[in-house]
Formats: C-alpha cells, structure tokens, sequence
C-alpha cells in the first residue's frame, strides 16, 4: 500500500531537469516529515530522484511504476 502523500506534484509531460526542480520548489513549502506524491513520465526521472534524494537526504518512500508514468514518495527530512 502506497504511503499517504500530504502533497501531489503532477510533473508528467515535463522533460529533465523540470521534475526535480519542481519537486525541489515542493518539498520547501513541506514541513520535516511530511510526504510529496510526484508523477512523472521522463524516462530519467527514476534515476534523476534517486540521485535528488542520496544527495539532498530527503527519504526516497517508494517508485511505483504505471506503464509510462512514475509516481515517487518522498519524505521530507529537514
């Protein structure tokens, strides 16, 4: 069962770098340990957050996959 997103950030038909930024400008209105529901379907964008998230330490939850479309948790840390 997927975790409970506080926020959904719907980034699909954006292409690199957008997502990331996006997501990057999401996860500062969040307060510590609140979650973001990003979707995208950039094909880098699976690569792209899991390198986001081991440099920033946000806490990446959970990839579900559907078809073309990604849906990432993230966890915010700080």
């Amino acid at each position: 069962m997927p975790p409970v997103a506080d926020t959904k950030l719907d980034c699909v038909g954006l292409f690199c770098p957008m997502p990331i930024l996006k997501t990057r400008e999401a996860m500062k209105r969040l307060t510590s340990g609140q979650i973001l529901e990003m979707t995208s379907d950039d094909p880098a964008s699976e690569a792209d957050m899991k390198s986001w998230t081991a440099r920033t330490g946000h806490e990446l939850l959970e990839i579900e996959r559907n078809g073309t479309v990604f849906r990432f948790f993230v966890r915010k840390t700080r």
